[in-house]
C-alpha cells in the first residue's frame, strides 16, 4: 500500500517516520516548516506540492492537519484531493474535526468510489515518534481492517468507535476531559502557589489518590522546573477543540455548562496572547489574572 501524508508537523513527523520504518512508501506535501519534511525525505519519502499529487501517488492518504477548515481545503480546495479521486482510494483523517463535516465529506466521496474514514489521535508528539499513539477509528470495519497495517505502524492502541464520524465524536469527548483537566489543574496549581504550598508535596499527594490525572502530572512540571514540554499542544488548538465540542453539544442538544466554561477560559488565554504557547502555560494565564505575574 502506497501511503500519502498531508500535515507533517509535530505529530505528522512521527507518523511518517514510523510508516517509513515499517517499509511502506511515503509521499508527503511541502510544509511551511522544512525541518520535519527534510527529515522524512532523507529517510526515503517523496515530496509533492499539492494534495492532488499526493492522492495520485497513494492508495491511502492520511490527513494530519489542524482542523475542519484545513481538512475541507485539502479535499475541496484548488489542486485538492477532490481533483484526483478514483475508485478504491482511502482517506484517513487523523485531525480533530467537526463530526458533521466528516459525515458530509464521507458521503460526498463515497458517491465517487472513495472511502473517507476518521482516525483521530490521542497522546503527544513523544508517542508519535515512538509509534505509540492511540487511535479512534470511524468507518466500515472492512476499510479499517484494510488500512490497519499502516495504522499499526504509529499506534499501539486502536479503538473502533463505529460509523464514520463516531471517532471524531469520541475524540471531542476525550479532548474535553483532557483539556478540562488541564484548566482545573492550572487553577489548583495557581491557588497552591499563592498559598505557598510545597509543590513536591502537592504533586505526591495528588498523584497518589483519586485526584490524579495525566494532565496534572504533566502540568505540575511548570512550577517544579518551568518545563512545559510534557504537553506540547498549543492553547489555540485547545480552544479550537473545545469550540468543536460545544458545537457538538449544542447540536444534540445537551446543556454543557463546564464545556462552555472551559472553552471560554482558552479563548481568554488566546486573547491575552498565549495562543501559540503550550497548554501548561494556562498556569501563567491563571497567575496573570490573579496578579501573580506581569
Amino acid at each position: 500500500m502506497r501511503v500519502g501524508l498531508i500535515g507533517v508537523g509535530l505529530m505528522g513527523h512521527g507518523i511518517g517516520k514510523n510508516i517509513l520504518a515499517k517499509g511502506f512508501s511515503l509521499s508527503l506535501m511541502a510544509h511551511k516548516n522544512r525541518v520535519p519534511v527534510d527529515s522524512l525525505v532523507s529517510l526515503g519519502a517523496t515530496e509533492f506540492v499539492s494534495p492532488a499529487e499526493i492522492a495520485k501517488a497513494s492508495d491511502l492518504v492520511i490527513l494530519c492537519v489542524t482542523g475542519t477548515p484545513q481538512v475541507e481545503e485539502a479535499i475541496y480546495g484548488a489542486k485538492g484531493i477532490g481533483e484526483a479521486l478514483r475508485d478504491g482510494l482511502i482517506i484517513a483523517d487523523c485531525s480533530t474535526a467537526e463530526p458533521t463535516s466528516t459525515i458530509k465529506i464521507a458521503a460526498d466521496l463515497q458517491a465517487r468510489g472513495v472511502h473517507f474514514v476518521d482516525t483521530p489521535m490521542t497522546r503527544t508528539p513523544k508517542e508519535a515518534e515512538a509509534g505509540k499513539l492511540g487511535l479512534m477509528t470511524g468507518g466500515p470495519a472492512e476499510i479499517i481492517a484494510k488500512i490497519r497495517p499502516v495504522l499499526d505502524c504509529f499506534a499501539d492502541t486502536i479503538v473502533h468507535a463505529g460509523d464514520v464520524g463516531a471517532a471524531h465524536q469520541l475524540k471531542l469527548l476525550n479532548n474535553f476531559l483532557s483539556i478540562g483537566h488541564a484548566a482545573m489543574a492550572s487553577e489548583a496549581i495557581t491557588v497552591a502557589a499563592k498559598a505557598g504550598v510545597n509543590m513536591e508535596a502537592f504533586r505526591d499527594i495528588v498523584m497518589a489518590g483519586g485526584a490524579a490525572s495525566v494532565m496534572f502530572g504533566r502540568l505540575i512540571n511548570v512550577p517544579l522546573s518551568d518545563d512545559d514540554s510534557h504537553a506540547k499542544f498549543a492553547i489555540r488548538n485547545a480552544s479550537k477543540d473545545m469550540r468543536y465540542y460545544t458545537n457538538m453539544t449544542e447540536r444534540l442538544p445537551v446543556a454543557s455548562f463546564l464545556g462552555e466554561t472551559v472553552h471560554q477560559l482558552y479563548v481568554m488565554a488566546e486573547n491575552m496572547g498565549y495562543g501559540d504557547r503550550y497548554v501548561p502555560r494556562m498556569i501563567d494565564v491563571f497567575q496573570k489574572i490573579n496578579g501573580m505575574k506581569k
